[in-house]
């Protein structure tokens, strides 16, 4: 045990005092900071900047008919727009060289045709805006409906009875199924959350396999094999490592929980409530902790008996690349499966235990499964852990003490047989 706690402690402090690993930290929680309070940076920047000054707050308007401008200022005032409307005193050609020179973000030419129906045309200088030109089209689609109903008589209460929207609502009668207001809360976390898992695994998995092949190629491993079992040395590997990760995703944790409570935002509300970040379900984090743990160690002890069988640190992404290829299926299922978590190839590759620490996650924070699924799921992901780490000691027994070139998973059988000797 005394060996074991050695090279546990001597992966973890070593991969934690590293350059890339703090650096790597720290930008990942500034982002996280930064991202909870994109809202007050956009502000800040639009005040510096003069972004946000009184001239980008009017819109200048064009009315060639002179009856549109003060329904547009109605209906901008009606829906709580920060915008304001003012009849421009220049000429079309005019505004637009202000447009191109800086001095006025868009303007707005309307007018009415012979059928008395608006005509339109927004000018700005970037054609990928998209927020103010939709609300324009809404206002003057309004305007245009206000004026056809009296153009045929129509009072406000049978406008609004000849738009009013049918009652439709959709009732599932499997026993698994949220409704679409859960589903919508739940679907954003969960797409956050498998992101990290995914991220994670095959990161720190790489991370395994590259310190093993970094050993051999210095020699290091010949000295250390001699006083430890290779057994031991690549388990104490996979716990270090694997304990560095946790860390590092509480850290992030942690970041992320104290920017969204010391921002400005209001979590129910916007982009957050969007991701679910209003109604946090702790079993869903809770899943989302023993599959991130179950994930890493069944991938962790597949790269350590991968990267047992290279010399150079040159060969290992070749080498783990079938690994990698794994991990990137059971993300793309999972990411199918955001949409509709019950079609059936999900339940079945929630099984598969390769897929199962993205897919059957998917689906526990997606649907109301019996316990018994993600309990199987979590049984299978044990059991292949377990056989995958006796197969994995007895290749990694020999894989260590090969050199030479070795690219080929040919060369398990090889280890197998030298670990025996």
């Amino acid at each position: 045990m005394r060996e074991f706690m050695i090279i546990f402690k001597q992966a973890f402090v070593t991969k934690a005092k590293t350059k890339s690993f703090i650096i790597t930290t720290a930008i990942m929680m500034a982002a996280v900071f930064l991202f909870a309070n994109m809202d007050r940076i956009i502000d800040g920047v639009k005040s510096v900047t003069g972004g946000g000054s009184e001239s980008s707050q009017v819109l200048q308007v064009i009315d060639d008919s002179g009856i549109l401008i003060d329904r547009l200022a109605a209906q901008f005032k009606a829906n709580g727009s920060d915008k304001t409307v003012e009849k421009a005193s220049e000429s079309e050609q005019a505004l637009t060289d202000k447009v191109k020179e800086g001095e006025i973000d868009s303007f707005l030419t309307v007018k009415l045709d012979e059928a008395n129906t608006i005509q339109a045309n927004y000018t700005s200088m970037s054609s990928m805006e998209f927020t103010l030109p939709m609300m324009i089209q809404e206002a003057l689609q309004s305007i245009q409906t206000e004026m056809k109903a009296e153009e045929l008589s129509l009072s406000g209460e049978q406008v609004q009875t000849l738009f009013a929207p049918i009652q439709f609502d959709q009732h599932s009668v499997s026993p698994s199924a949220k409704t679409e207001e859960e589903l919508s809360q739940a679907r954003g976390l969960v797409y956050v959350l498998m992101f990290l898992i995914y991220f994670a695994v095959i990161m720190y998995a790489s991370m395994i396999a590259t310190e093993v092949a970094t050993e051999k190629s210095s020699r290091v491993m010949e000295i250390l094999i001699s006083s430890v079992s290779p057994v031991k040395h690549m388990f104490a590997k996979v716990a270090g490592i694997g304990s560095l990760g946790l860390l590092q995703m509480v850290l992030f944790g942690l970041a992320g929980f104290i920017a969204l409570k010391t921002s400005a935002s209001d979590m129910a509300d916007g982009f957050f409530s969007v991701f679910g970040f209003s109604n946090l379900n702790v079993g869903t984090i809770v899943y989302a902790i023993v599959f991130f743990l179950l994930g890493y160690f069944l991938y962790a002890t597949l790269a350590a008996l991968l990267g047992s069988l290279v010399s150079r640190t040159e060969d290992v992404q070749q080498m783990i690349l079938p690994m990698t290829l794994l991990i990137v299926a059971a993300f793309m299922i999972a990411a199918t499966g955001l949409g509709n978590p019950e079609m059936a190839y999900i339940k079945y590759a929630s099984f598969f235990p390769f897929f199962a620490p993205l897919v059957m996650f998917l689906r526990v924070g997606m649907l109301d499964l019996p316990v018994w699924e993600p309990v199987l799921s979590i049984a299978i992901l044990l059991v292949t852990i377990f056989i995958l780490g006796w197969f994995g000691a007895r290749v990694y027994r020999g894989g260590v003490l090969m050199y030479g070139p070795s690219r080929s998973l040919k060369d398990i059988k090889k280890a197998i047989q030298l670990g025996k000797e």
